[in-house]
């Protein structure tokens, strides 16, 4: 035995801090393939037109709408007024602006369960077609390609009270279809649209889910279960559920803001007794009634509301979603 010291014996493994510098420097015995900028800044130059784009036509504005609700602004730009909390008071205690809050409320639900609804059906029959099957699901997502207000003037032929299908449907059952007049009338035809319009995006994503359930877990199933109803609900429906929870999410998105033109077309230039949502309020407020306070008060409500709804879902709902 030597008196060797510690130190000439061989090299020492190097410290947890020396192999940490190491991995962040990039220097390691098995290097990986990683971009190196010459300048911090560098990465941030690709990144500022995205950014660009997020604070001119997203934050900018948002924090124009929070200003503009605490005013009385004249609609030609001389001048506003001060008046704090008022615009948010007379929204809230506006029986149409409740109306019509309630009537959101009613039209997102509906919209979101039954174009879900459809979708996951059409997609559960498309899934099991064999012969002709590209067709078939050419001619489902083919209605997607179509943009809202483009919708919105199909479905008003087929809604015209003189020469519409569905009005001569309603009239075999002896109801008078009155779009564009009738309360509830206008109510179908908005919400008939608007799913005939998101059923196809609702059909490729369910489709896409249910083709990547893999073969052998489809088999297993079949041998535990003869019930088709329970082999859907307990696993392809538990399979299904991060598709369906994007969805969701993207539906009620769909229904408060992407109907905007359908329920433009419809509504437009119509009596005053037709159903709306709260954006289409705040641009008639806006801009057809030039109350640029009030129509940006109640924009801040509806975000406001629309920021709670996305944290009751992702505390609530998600944790019903299993990933993997």
């Amino acid at each position: 035995m030597t008196d060797t010291p510690l130190s000439a014996q061989g090299p020492t493994a190097p410290s947890l801090l020396h192999r940490l510098r190491d991995w962040w420097s990039g220097e390691t015995a098995n290097p990986v393939k990683r971009v190196q900028f010459g300048h911090g800044i560098t990465p941030w130059l690709f990144v500022l037109p995205q950014l660009a784009v997020v604070v001119i036509f997203f934050y900018w504005p948002s924090a124009q709408a929070v200003t503009s609700s605490f005013y009385i602004e004249d609609p030609f730009g001389f001048g506003s007024t001060f008046v704090g909390m008022e615009n948010y008071a007379d929204a809230l205690g506006n029986k149409e602006y409740l109306s019509t809050a309630w009537f959101t409320a009613f039209f997102c639900v509906v919209v979101t369960a039954l174009a879900l609804g459809i979708g996951l059906l059409l997609a559960v029959k498309a899934d099991k077609v064999i012969r002709g099957a590209e067709t078939y699901k050419t001619l489902l997502i083919s209605v997607y390609a179509i943009a809202p207000p483009v919708a919105g003037l199909i479905g008003m032929m087929f809604f015209d009270m003189h020469m519409g299908p569905f009005t001569r449907l309603f009239a075999l059952f002896g109801h008078e279809l009155r779009v564009g007049v009738d309360y509830w009338d206008t109510a179908i035809a908005l919400i008939t649209i608007s799913v005939w319009k998101q059923i196809p995006y609702n059909f490729i994503f369910f489709l896409s889910g249910l083709q990547s359930v893999p073969v052998s877990v489809r088999e297993a199933a079949l041998i535990d279960a003869r019930s088709g109803w329970r082999r859907f609900k307990d696993v392809t429906l538990p399979l299904l559920a991060p598709t369906a929870f994007f969805l969701l999410i993207i539906n009620i998105t769909y229904t408060m803001f992407d109907t905007f033109p359908i329920i433009d077309v419809i509504v437009k230039d119509k009596p005053a007794n037709n159903p709306m949502t709260l954006v289409y309020k705040v641009y008639l407020d806006g801009f057809k009634g030039n109350d640029i306070g009030g129509s940006s008060a109640q924009s801040v409500i509806l975000m406001i509301v629309v920021a709670a709804l996305t944290v009751l879902q992702f505390r609530f709902l998600e944790r019903r979603v299993h990933y993997g």
